[in-house]
């Protein structure tokens, strides 16, 4: 009898490995596509609110009138963070990581929520709204304090988006500023299985709550290949200073086999729909701040690392979502080491509705507990079981 070949297992991070269904979104990665419950992402970008799409995520359906102005107002009302909160914030040093603020929060949070010991479907809504209406008010608070300012109380007459940039730099945003961040944050807003989703699930399956789910998100978030990518991308700009600059550093980088960070994507096949959607606003907040040379090195690099990429690899490379996020977010004055932060201040959203799904989906109302199998490959003894030797004989 011969005998089986042991084929090695390859660390694919699961990527083409289907772990679950899900109605919540679709990236259809070779057609350049992100849909939300059946709605494509450009379409809600240009006609919907940040407000509409936590509606349209949580309760599965785009809010009617009345719909939305409930929601707003539950949003509204739970913005507001509780003291004590506000007081452990304040014994923080004022150089601590922005994401790892944001992920200690959440479970003080949890700590005065009411329904935090009720298991139910609307117990878990409730929070899920409080967690994305609140996350926004605790780093705008965490902005002030470092800074050595009094956090400043939401208005309850602002939007998500403009009541953050109200609540980080104590002055309401105009009309398009407020337009703009509210479009980023509908982008933001949810992507399908990416690892900080994986990992709210994953903890979901558990049956832990959802605070605990969204504080383990928070930090697969916070890596570089994730959530980080966007401030990468800004160092980058930084770096270059200048369009002129941009052939230079392109050859550089790809000869010390280094990536461009903004291009490539883990799923997508084509150019990110977001960045096509992000770009135009980047140019026009150079525009508006003075600070044009951003967008244009960002214009330029894409265009050069595109090229220079297809020279040398006789591949295609494509823009991703943080490429140009990063210049929007630069010249509407937020820090650097907020742009993840604010990544999660969108994706909460995204987020809790995973959780709920993962809890409360019809087709499997309690979770399947996420138990993956690995390879053991063996360490000291190789692949064999070790003898056990007494200390005293130990070499």
């Amino acid at each position: 009898m011969e005998e089986c070949e042991t084929k090695p297992i390859v660390n694919t991070g699961l990527r083409g490995v289907t772990v679950a269904s899900t109605r919540i979104s679709d990236v259809k990665g070779e057609e350049g596509k992100l849909i939300y419950r059946g709605y494509r992402v450009q379409d809600l970008a240009a006609s919907a609110t940040f407000e509409e799409v936590v509606h349209l995520l949580l309760r599965e359906k785009l809010p009617d009138k009345t719909e939305l102005a409930a929601m707003r107002k539950q949003l509204a009302d739970e913005r507001p963070i509780p003291a004590e909160v506000v007081s452990a914030l304040k014994t923080r040093p004022a150089d601590s990581l922005p994401m790892d603020i944001l992920q200690a929060a959440v479970p003080m949070l949890a700590n005065h929520d009411p329904d935090i010991r009720d298991s139910s479907r609307e117990a878990f809504d409730r929070m899920a709204v409080r967690l994305v209406a609140k996350l926004a008010t605790v780093l705008a608070a965490w902005g002030r304090i470092r800074q050595g300012k009094e956090p400043i109380e939401p208005d309850p007459d602002l939007g998500q988006g403009a009541n953050f940039l109200y609540t980080l730099f104590g002055e309401t945003p105009d009309e398009e500023l407020a337009r703009f961040f509210d479009i980023c944050l509908l982008l933001h807003a949810e992507h399908s299985f990416n690892a900080s989703t994986f990992s709210a699930r994953q903890i979901a399956s558990t049956r832990a709550h959802i605070y605990a789910a969204v504080a383990g998100a928070i930090g697969s978030l916070s890596g570089e290949l994730h959530g980080g990518a966007n401030v990468r991308v800004m160092e980058m700009l930084l770096d270059i200073d200048d369009p002129g600059n941009v052939e230079s550093y392109v050859k550089k980088i790809l000869d010390e086999g280094k990536k461009i960070m903004g291009l490539g994507h883990a799923v997508y096949k084509t150019d990110d729909p977001r960045a096509h959607i992000i770009s135009p606003m980047s140019k026009k907040m150079g525009e508006r701040t003075g600070q044009t040379k951003w967008c244009e090195i960002s214009r330029k690099l894409e265009k050069v690392g595109k090229e220079e990429f297809k020279k040398r690899k006789k591949i295609d490379i494509f823009v991703n979502v943080d490429f140009y996020s990063a210049s929007l977010y630069y010249t509407m004055g937020i820090p650097v080491d907020f742009f993840s932060p604010v990544f999660a201040i969108a994706r909460v959203a995204g987020w809790a509705a995973h959780v709920l799904e993962e809890q409360f989906a019809e087709a499997a109302p309690k979770p399947m507990l996420y138990r993956p199998a690995s390879e053991y490959v063996g360490d000291y003894c190789g692949p064999e079981e070790c003898a056990f030797v007494p200390i005293d004989e130990r070499k």
